[in-house]
C-alpha cells in the first residue's frame, strides 16, 4: 500500500515592506512521505520570502520539469523559478535558460556548504541566479512552528523576515551566496 501525502494548511498574513506587498495567503501544502519537516518548512519560508498572487507550488519531489515554487507571467512565461536544497548544476543551468529569475534556497548546513564549494564557479556565470542559504538552527526553529494547521504573521523588512506564530517568533536573515547581477523586472 502506498503512503499518502500529509496535508498541512498554512494561513500567512504577509507584510513585506521591502517590496510593498501586503496580502493574506491560505495555502495547502502536500507533504510527500519522503519530504522532511525541514524541507516543508523551508518551502513555506521560500513562499513567504517571494510571496506574490501568482506564486505557486510545483507538483512536488517526483516532478523534474517543475521547480518547488514558480511564478508565471500572464502570457505563460516563467518569471521566477525557485528550487530548494542542492540541485544539480545542469538543472540550474536549464532553469536559468527558461526563467527570467532563478533562486536556489539551500538549507543543509555542512552539506550545503560542500555543494556550494563544488558548484560555485559554474554557477557564477548565471546572471539571473540568486543562491540563498538558511542556517541549520533557523530551519530547526521553523520546524518548531509546524502544526497541521498554522496561522503565521510574516513581516519582511530590510531583507530580514520575521515569522510570528502563536507562541514563537523566528527571525530569518538568509545568507546570500550569490546575488543575481541582472535586474529582474
Amino acid at each position: 500500500m502506498a503512503l499518502k501525502a500529509t496535508v498541512v494548511k498554512a494561513d500567512l498574513q504577509i507584510s513585506d515592506m521591502d517590496r510593498h506587498y501586503y496580502a493574506n495567503h491560505a495555502l495547502t501544502l502536500a507533504q510527500h512521505p519522503s519530504e522532511t519537516d525541514q524541507r516543508l518548512m523551508v518551502r513555506l519560508l521560500a513562499f513567504a520570502l517571494f510571496a506574490d498572487e501568482r506564486l505557486l507550488f510545483g507538483k512536488g519531489l517526483s516532478t523534474e520539469e517543475e521547480p518547488d515554487l514558480w511564478r508565471r507571467g500572464y502570457t505563460g512565461e516563467i518569471e521566477q523559478w525557485i528550487d530548494l536544497g542542492q540541485p544539480d548544476e545542469s538543472r540550474i543551468r536549464k532553469a536559468c535558460g527558461r526563467a527570467r529569475e532563478v533562486v536556489v534556497v539551500t538549507y543543509g548546513g555542512r552539506a550545503s556548504d560542500l555543494w556550494w564549494e563544488k558548484n560555485a564557479a559554474a554557477l557564477a556565470r548565471h546572471r539571473n541566479l540568486t543562491v540563498l542559504d538558511i542556517a541549520t538552527d533557523t530551519v530547526e526553529a521553523l520546524v518548531g512552528l509546524m502544526v497541521r494547521s498554522m496561522r503565521l504573521n510574516v513581516m519582511v523588512q530590510d531583507g530580514e523576515l520575521q515569522l510570528l506564530g502563536d507562541d514563537l517568533t523566528i527571525t530569518v536573515q538568509p545568507g546570500v551566496r550569490q546575488a543575481a547581477t541582472e535586474p529582474v523586472a
